[in-house]
């Protein structure tokens, strides 16, 4: 074989139990906030299909782990959803949840398979975002205990934990683009959800270490190279900038324990740094994590500003550069991404040679593809070739960064089976099982037998 991978490679795939568990107002589950949008604004996601239309998983976890088993998986990332474990945010954990989620790790172990457990995917129950969702502190101790909960009640079946997923995701799509609920613009609460979201994350950590817990504690961080247009200084010094607000806002206090010191800097300059209380640098410190999850998708590509900012428009990590598209790029004209596999490798090189090669495993990359039925065959199978070519891109570049020494552990597919996606619903199809929305139908799709045939023999 071309690329072999180590003999205890993480193959597998991500979901989240947003996306996936449906279900989402039964078993004693209380309205997150997708929920409580979706009721507001049908018209804002895709067909107005929301939440309560995913694919299944609440009902048909058992099937679909049998799937996952067929799909070659030694290793699968979920979520447990807050709303569905403890209802109100606060209090005891519900009988029914606790059950189900015991049951599907049980199923999990059973065929093979090492749970790695999420404890939070964009899905803030209503009753906390009352409070004021990730501005309050009140919500960064309400998650301690839920974390405290989920590590005691699964902590003999769960050896792979992560506090969040991809938390810079709210804080663009909630506080300064308008893609998340609640929907506002304003770079001081941004900064102050993406502050308590990095208090809360230790919290949990710290919670995880006292409690003696076994294994690994983590986080999941969708890191997306920033790419200056020339080595023009001001291009350069504009790359710069979008790294520290992009990654390094997450990355640094996850690895390292404390924020950059020029973008400490830079939001002070204009007053936009989120109020600090008296124990947090020593709390923020205990948060420095084992294993770190990266989600890649796509590079970021940046040039420097050629016009003057408004001083009157909100205050956005724009001002500091502009968007580039580099000619020439390979895309997916389905999503409006570029194809880049080498960003992959270059994320793991920056591990490597600046953040102590801690170890991590590629815990998302992806292809989205609208219109996937235009490739069923007559076998009525999907013949989704062009995801195949997608990941064989990137793991060929995750190999030669294993083979330069960088710890990267294993590979996760976003996601094994089509699932809902937020706004954009089922508009673009990831899966490697194919889901008929019309019957619930699963059938594995040309990438699911590919992957399976690539994991059982360690490459390809």
């Amino acid at each position: 074989m071309q690329y072999r991978f180590p003999d205890n490679f993480w193959w597998g795939s991500a979901s989240s139990a947003a996306q996936s568990e449906g279900s989402s107002l039964t078993g004693g589950k209380t309205p997150t906030t997708w929920d409580h949008w979706f009721a507001l604004e049908p018209h804002r996601f895709h067909q107005q299909v929301g939440p309560a239309d995913t694919s299944g998983f609440y009902q048909h976890f058992r099937d679909d782990i049998a799937l996952l088993a067929e799909l070659g998986h030694n290793t699968f990332r979920t979520s447990i959803a807050w709303s569905r474990l403890i209802p109100e945010g606060r209090g005891e954990p519900n009988p029914e949840a606790v059950d189900f989620y015991n049951a599907m790790l049980d199923e999990l172990l059973a065929r093979g398979i090492t749970p790695f457990i999420c404890l939070y995917h964009f899905d803030m129950p209503m009753a906390m975002q009352a409070l004021g969702g990730w501005e309050s502190r009140e919500v960064v101790a309400a998650y301690a205990e839920y974390a405290a909960t989920c590590f005691r009640l699964f902590g003999a079946k769960v050896k792979h934990w992560f506090t969040f997923n991809e938390p810079i995701v709210p804080v663009e799509g909630g506080y300064l683009y308008d893609f998340h609920y609640p929907n506002v613009l304003d770079f001081r609460r941004a900064a102050s959800v993406a502050y308590h979201t990095m208090l809360a994350h230790a919290a949990a950590v710290r919670a995880f270490r006292a409690m003696g817990g076994e294994g690994q504690i983590g986080i999941i961080l969708n890191l997306t190279p920033s790419y200056p247009r020339s080595q023009h200084p001001a291009d350069v010094k504009a790359a710069h900038l979008a790294d520290l607000f992009f990654n390094r806002s997450f990355l640094d206090p996850a690895v390292r324990g404390e924020y950059p010191a020029d973008l400490v800097a830079l939001l002070r300059e204009y007053d936009q740094l989120p109020q600090v209380q008296e124990g947090d640098r020593s709390l923020l410190a205990d948060g420095r994590i084992d294993l770190l999850g990266v989600n890649y998708y796509q590079p970021r590509r940046v040039k420097a500003r050629l016009e003057a900012v408004n001083p009157a428009s909100p205050f956005l990590p724009e001002w500091f550069f502009d968007s580039y598209e580099m000619p020439g790029r390979k895309m997916n004209p389905h999503r409006g991404w570029e194809i880049y596999e080498k960003g992959i490798y270059d994320i793991l090189i920056n591990l490597r040679d600046n953040y102590g090669n801690l170890p991590c495993y590629i815990s998302e990359n992806g292809m989205g593809v609208e219109g996937e039925e235009k490739f069923l065959g007559d076998s009525g199978r999907i013949e989704d070739d062009y995801r195949i070519d997608f990941i064989r891109g990137h793991l060929g570049w995750l190999h030669k960064g294993i083979s330069e020494g960088c710890q990267c552990l294993g590979y996760h597919l976003w996601t094994f089976i089509d699932n809902w996606s937020w706004c954009n619903a089922y508009k673009n199809r990831y899966g490697f099982v194919r889901l008929d929305l019309a019957s619930g139908e699963r059938r594995i799709k040309k990438s699911g037998q590919w992957f399976a045939e690539t994991a059982r023999r360690g490459g390809f």
